[in-house]
């Protein structure tokens, strides 16, 4: 999280403030109800949770959840990998931006050391979670990065997903200058190796897939500036104090805590959320320069 705004001083929300376990997973159930059936952990960072392979396995256990993963900056990732597998966590996300390390340490801001990252990495994949790797591109900052990142995820064997610059929150500085689009970079590793595009999984995949074709695996590119994808997305974010987003450009969320506190049946949690979803106009990004409103920071929203 930006440490201009969350260093020492900064007074976090009290416990209860915040959705429990037992909230977690009633709101998962009522997604599951209404058809979800992929569940992402993200944050802010979800590995400073206390507890957060009880939570895992919670989730895991609920019926028709049959895509449990979490998106990490990496830095614990060592330290939890096999307790995150055997609690049920089905995948990872990591987000890398860099492997030169002065490029890494400018891009996140708060200390981190690349080497621990990439341990969490092996850490993962040595506990048998499949591990894909997130770099977000920017032009004039680590644009540089994007032919080492793709040599050593091809030689690694991780997918890596390469994602546009995009203006989500108010303190990122975006500037469309700034946006190395989807088709820069895939000229770019083009040049490099071989390649070619991949059907999507599953409706509504937001990365463009192509394969190695020596075989080598995959990479992604997720064009969300240059290429909208508005009308397939399918994702429902909750922030950790309960507030559910139908956009990651929101500015406000709904008060899902509310509707877990105040009700008692899990059916009217289901309701809350479809009524929720029925009524969503999110297009942000097909508007994007059409509108002018502030949005919640990322590492509040999560991926």
């Amino acid at each position: 999280m930006p440490i201009e705004v969350f260093g020492p001083g900064y007074e976090f929300l009290p416990r209860d403030e915040i959705l429990n376990f037992d909230e977690l997973v009633r709101t998962v159930r009522a997604g599951v109800d209404l058809g979800v059936t992929k569940v992402r952990l993200t944050g802010g960072e979800p590995l400073l949770r206390r507890g957060v392979e009880d939570l895992v396995a919670m989730i895991a256990a609920v019926p028709g959840v049959e895509d449990l993963a979490m998106t990490t900056n990496g830095i614990l990732l060592n330290h939890h990998a096999k307790g995150l597998a055997a609690a049920g966590l089905d995948r990872v996300t990591v987000s890398l931006d860099a492997l030169d390390e002065e490029t890494f340490a400018k891009m996140n801001g708060v200390g981190a050391k690349l080497d621990r990252v990439l341990l969490g990495i092996k850490s993962a994949r040595d506990a048998g979670l499949p591990v894909k790797v997130n770099m977000v591109v920017q032009r004039g900052v680590n644009e540089q990065e994007i032919v080492p990142m793709i040599r050593w995820s091809h030689d690694a064997g991780v997918t890596l997903r390469f994602i546009e610059f995009m203006d989500v929150g108010e303190t990122n500085g975006w500037d469309t200058r700034q946006v190395v689009t989807a088709r820069e970079i895939l000229e770019i590793v083009s040049r490099l190796f071989p390649v070619e595009e991949v059907s999507p999984a599953y409706p509504g995949e937001v990365a463009k897939r192509w394969r190695f074709l020596d075989g080598a695996g995959e990479f992604g590119l997720i064009s969300s500036v240059s290429q909208p994808f508005c009308g397939d997305c399918s994702r429902l974010r909750v922030s950790a104090e309960g507030k559910a987003f139908t956009c990651l450009f929101a500015s406000e969320g709904a008060d899902l805590r509310g509707c877990l506190r105040s009700v008692e049946s899990d059916e009217e949690v289901t309701e809350f959320i479809r009524g929720l979803w029925g009524n969503r106009k999110d297009r942000y990004s097909e508007e994007r320069g059409e509108v002018d409103r502030p949005k919640a920071e990322m590492s509040y929203l999560g991926g």
